[in-house]
């Protein structure tokens, strides 16, 4: 497969690339960032892997134009790029959670050959209570329609770090501790299966549109069988 990703420079991004990057049917992966990977930096990875990546460093996604030729040729967008509600006036969050995604949909080319996988989070609700509800699930729901073979809409909720992770959040440390209990009850998942669920939705498509943490279990546990 050949993957164009968003968001490898967060924490999320990092860990799907990182697990992407290690798997045998994964071609190439193309990162989509204002900032360079510094793959040179991850030693956890052969220099086979590394090559698998590729970069291209966009300062503003909204400039980004239709026909571009860095996104032909490829299977599937997993756009993970995004940030936290806390903290965040709601006129920015709309900006980084609805204009940049959908717009990114837009340009992409051969959308009827292509998957298109939105990290929206668990708790998205287009009919929701909070303002960052509404937000990601309109995404979700403009995704869906924008003409991909398949779309899906990525709600997982706590998800522990891949081996080698340079691009650590605090409070992963604090949670890990309740992976356990979370997992319990589908809210944890590890890196490499959110990376293996991606993999196989986008091969094989998948009976829901919006995937949860069991969901994403399960889509891993059928890859890797």
């Amino acid at each position: 497969m050949k993957i164009i990703l968003t968001g490898a420079t967060g924490y999320v991004g990092e860990g799907v690339m990182l697990e992407l990057l290690r798997n045998e049917q994964v071609e190439k992966v193309l990162s989509v960032s204002r900032r360079p990977v510094e793959i040179e930096k991850y030693s956890c990875l052969t220099d086979k892997e590394k090559l698998k990546l590729e970069e291209y460093i966009v300062q503003d996604m909204m400039t980004l134009k239709e026909n571009d030729p860095h996104f032909t040729g490829y299977d599937a967008v997993f756009f993970i790029a995004g940030i936290t509600s806390i903290g965040t006036p709601e006129d920015v969050y709309k900006v980084i959670s609805y204009h940049i995604p959908t717009h990114f949909a837009d340009i992409i080319p051969d959308k009827s050959r292509m998957t298109f996988i939105y990290l929206s989070g668990a708790g998205t609700n287009p009919e929701g209570k909070q303002w960052w509800m509404k937000i990601k699930g309109a995404t979700e729901q403009y995704i869906a329609k924008a003409g991909f073979r398949n779309a899906f809409a990525y709600r997982p909720a706590f998800m522990s770090w891949a081996k080698g992770q340079r691009r650590m959040q605090k409070m992963q440390y604090a949670f890990i501790l309740f992976f356990p209990i979370m997992r319990l009850f589908g809210g944890a998942n590890t890196m490499k299966e959110v990376a293996l669920s991606m993999i196989a939705c986008s091969q094989n498509g998948y009976k829901k549109f919006a995937v949860g943490g069991r969901d994403i279990a399960k889509l891993a546990k059928n890859k890797s069988a």
